[in-house]
């Protein structure tokens, strides 16, 4: 058995140096190494020995045995490695790899972005589940104040206290941030807050629960509406080409006063009118106006020195104007036949 075991030893050895190929490493492996290659019938054997000669020839079987499988697997590794290299035809063209790109709402908010970064603006965030207090009664939007229900939104608890107050909330506008940058950065200042929203709608083509906004501010001394029509005109020449006009219409919003309708000339028809301006001739794009002296005081701004302007308008609906789209769900539905478009 010991002499039948070194020359078996020996021969495998020879074979394992001999490898040329993956063809030879299969080879061996089902001639030696498979359930009923040749070791494993030697150490079937074993159970016909005697008890005696079975406890040393075992030993000495499982220690060949371990030998020859790691001197194999070394040799084994570097042709895996290699796999099918002989049927490889380095003349052949690559395969190109496909290559992401950019969301369509994330193309119009670098656009916006670089443009009031050149202006002096500076880029800010804050956080998506905010309090009741930044997102509605900094902003002049005390409980039970009427204005609330028009930004119907998602309130969340801990989960812990059925009888806990809801103060928590899927922030319904991105102007919680103007209160937060007041507060941290104080004045001057010059800030655009791009990012998430969410509210509770009944869902359609120009309707959805998350959608994307984006506003500035402005606060310092001797800011008044002149500075707010001019900084609205050079952002429509810019999204919209030279020929664009803006024309303001009062609207009532509760963080600003007076507050305004900003509405350019629609640069589909070249404010001829159409179906998309509703035979008008103008968009409306964005909602603006001085910013109200209690949210400068909930900022931490003093409003007898200070003033201030907000401007803002949605990512998704300028998204849904320049890319022709019909239907607001769309950017949301991870469809790839529809993003691949852009």
């Amino acid at each position: 058995m010991k002499s039948k075991l070194q020359n078996l030893k020996d021969e495998i050895l020879e074979k394992i140096n001999e490898i040329k190929s993956e063809a030879d490493v299969k080879e061996i492996e089902l001639r030696y190494f498979s359930r009923k290659g040749e070791i494993s019938e030697i150490m079937h054997s074993l159970k016909d020995l005697s008890l005696e000669l079975r406890k040393e020839f075992g030993v000495l079987a499982n220690k060949t045995k371990k030998e020859l499988e790691e001197a194999f697997s070394k040799v084994k590794n570097n042709f895996s490695n290699d796999e099918n290299c002989e049927n490889l035809d380095i003349t052949l063209p690559g395969v190109a790899m496909k290559r992401g790109h950019l969301h369509p709402i994330t193309i119009i908010q670098r656009e916006v972005e670089d443009l009031f970064t050149g202006l002096g603006f500076s880029i800010i965030s804050g956080p998506e589940l905010e309090s009741d207090y930044f997102n509605f009664t900094a902003l002049n939007m005390p409980p039970l104040h009427p204005a609330r229900d028009m930004q119907d939104t998602f309130y969340v608890t801990n989960g812990k206290d059925d009888n806990e107050e809801l103060d928590m909330v899927m922030r319904t506008h991105t102007s919680p941030v103007q209160i937060r940058a007041m507060q941290k950065y104080g004045a001057p200042l010059k800030a655009i807050i791009p990012g998430r929203c969410f509210r509770n709608e009944a869902t359609d083509a120009r309707h959805e629960h998350t959608f994307y906004q984006f506003e500035g501010l402005m606060v310092g001394e001797n800011i008044n509406f002149s500075n707010l029509k001019n900084l609205l005109e050079i952002v429509g020449i810019k999204l919209f080409g030279p020929e664009t006009k803006l024309r303001m219409r009062p609207k009532f919003f509760p963080f600003v006063e007076p507050g305004n309708n900003g509405e350019y000339t629609c640069f589909l028809c070249n404010g001829k009118g159409c179906k998309v301006c509703k035979q008008t001739g103008w968009l409306e794009i964005v909602g603006a106006g001085l910013i109200h002296p209690n949210v400068l005081r909930a900022g931490g701004i003093d409003p007898e020195k200070y003033s201030g302007l907000a401007f803002g308008f949605g990512l998704t609906r300028l998204a849904m104007l320049k890319y022709g789209v019909n239907d607001t769900r769309l950017f949301n539905s991870g469809d790839l036949k529809f993003l691949q478009q852009f």
